[in-house]
């Protein structure tokens, strides 16, 4: 089954570049074993909440806002597309990735096939 990882990041968190995720051990101990496994079937790192922007419609008009959809503590920094036997095993992965273990959170869902 395919879950999609919503890897969120505290809004005062810091922010790592790829090239210092590449390096850190925490992540690459944990792509390495994701590679490893075969689950991985994409996935993205995002820009941080700054550089986003937001759609509204509302009637005719569109409404754009600076910043991620709603105010919050934590932000969506990134996606991993798994695929896995079961939520149980998306949720093992979920719990070792080095964004819930350092005051963020990965939001586990599955996605319709």
């Amino acid at each position: 089954m395919k879950y999609v990882l919503l890897i969120c990041t505290p809004v005062a968190g810091e922010e790592l570049s790829p090239e210092e995720i590449a390096t850190d051990p925490r992540f690459t101990s944990y792509i390495d074993e994701v590679r490893s496994r075969d689950i991985m079937r994409g996935g993205a790192r995002l820009r941080p909440a700054s550089d986003a922007t937001t759609v509204r419609v509302q009637g005719d008009e569109v409404l754009l806002s600076d910043g991620p959809f709603v105010e919050s503590k934590e932000y969506v920094a990134g996606i991993d597309i798994i695929e896995v036997a079961d939520l149980d095993e998306a949720i093992s992965l979920a719990s070792r990735h080095p964004a819930a273990l350092a005051g963020g959170s990965v939001e586990v869902r599955p996605v319709w096939e």
